[in-house]
């Protein structure tokens, strides 16, 4: 079964839902899953710089600062059922992640989650400035890729023609928020949804898929 997650590290959903997923392939037996992370832009127009974060946020939302208090602390609720941690006090910035989704593509294929993962954590739990060069680069160091040759990588715009790709499958497939779900390029899920909404899913998904003399699998 192959699943490919398309998510924006600025989206706390995201985050959630792809640890969600996490657990349910804890629990999912049917058959081996290759994940892979796709490349979405909540807001591509997001300036290089990045922009106030509250302050977007309030635009975006047209919600006044108790409302928006309201609506981050429920993601923070939703965040700690998930065994996630959530500190909105320190994010600053609202960045455009475009590098970021370029690291990610250009990582190796076996540090790709964990990079996904620093990412989201750097952003949602420190305030870092993931659309900040050196913020990444400090990100690849640290899970072992080599600092300049990854800054050398994303200079020449390597990994952009992947992410591009991911963005205009996006665009065709119609996904217009994220987290967003494609499985065997032939089934869609939507939303953070619950592990065990996401397992139940799998498994009817995984015993609807015919077997190599054309049965459908029993589970």
């Amino acid at each position: 079964m192959m699943i490919e997650i398309f998510e924006d590290i600025v989206c706390p959903w995201c985050r959630i839902g792809k640890k969600n997923l996490e657990d349910a392939l804890a629990n999912f037996t049917a058959e081996p899953v290759e994940v892979h992370y796709r490349a979405f832009q909540l807001d591509p127009y997001t300036p290089t710089e990045g922009s106030p974060f509250r302050e977007v946020m309030h635009k975006k939302m047209q919600a006044d600062e108790d409302r928006l208090n309201g609506m981050l602390q429920q993601v923070t609720q939703a965040g700690k059922a998930s065994g996630l941690h959530f500190d909105f006090s320190k994010v600053e910035k609202m960045p455009n992640t475009l590098k970021a989704h370029q690291l990610i593509a250009i990582a190796p294929k076996e540090l790709k989650k964990p990079v996904v993962d620093a990412l989201f954590k750097a952003y949602f739990e420190d305030g870092k400035d993931i659309g900040h060069l050196d913020e990444l680069l400090a990100t690849a160091e640290q899970l072992g890729m080599d600092r300049e040759k990854t800054r050398s990588l994303l200079d020449a715009k390597e990994g952009l023609e992947q992410v591009e790709d991911d963005f205009e499958f996006a665009r065709q497939a119609g996904v217009t928020g994220v987290p967003f779900f494609v499985i065997n390029r032939k089934y869609a899920l939507t939303g953070a949804q619950p592990s065990a909404t996401l397992l139940q899913a799998l498994q009817q998904i995984s015993a609807e898929q015919p077997d190599e003399n054309g049965n459908e699998n029993e589970q």
